[in-house]
């Protein structure tokens, strides 16, 4: 299960379950994966850009609490 957390600039947040504390991004030319735990750090990145992972990061960071009550919603913590 993939559940998406949210959309926004043409990019789809989600989490796959039973995974670690991170967040995954899926784009129109790619695809990455950041930590949100101990901080948000880029994992991996397979096709993005630079400038979308600066977006990407961006965005993540401007709604760290959104995602981080999502996760713990979603994996009961």
């Amino acid at each position: 299960m993939s559940p998406t957390i949210f959309r926004e600039r043409g990019f789809r947040f989600l989490f796959f379950s039973r995974e670690e504390a991170r967040v995954h991004v899926q784009g129109p030319r790619g695809e990455a994966k950041f930590w949100i735990e101990p901080q948000i750090k880029l994992a991996e990145n397979h096709g993005l850009s630079e400038k979308h992972l600066r977006i990407v990061q961006s965005i993540i960071e401007g709604r760290e609490n959104e995602i981080r009550r999502a996760w713990a919603g979603h994996f009961g913590g």
